[in-house]
């Protein structure tokens, strides 16, 4: 699993990530599918309220959406995820 240790809005639905292998970048979220428990992401000011969850280790809102770390990890290296085929 890779722990995220830092966050920072960037604009739109962009957020700068650092990851606790030392890993950072801009990973843009905006071609999520902002419908159901993600629908107030929608907004880019309620976006902008990113935070790291202090235990889960990855991004998070106020609503209690969390975004799963390896996939967003997988997004800004392009390593493979864990347990894919690739």
């Amino acid at each position: 699993m890779n722990d995220i240790t830092a966050v920072r809005h960037e604009g739109g639905h962009r957020v700068w990530l650092r990851f606790d292998d030392g890993a950072e970048g801009v990973v843009d979220l905006g071609g999520l599918k902002f419908i159901g428990v993600l629908a107030p992401l929608r907004d880019e000011r309620y976006f902008a309220q990113v935070r790291v969850d202090p235990e889960a280790r990855t991004l998070a809102w106020p609503n209690g959406v969390d975004l799963d770390p390896d996939v967003l990890y997988s997004r800004l290296t392009g390593a493979p995820l864990p347990g894919s085929q690739d």
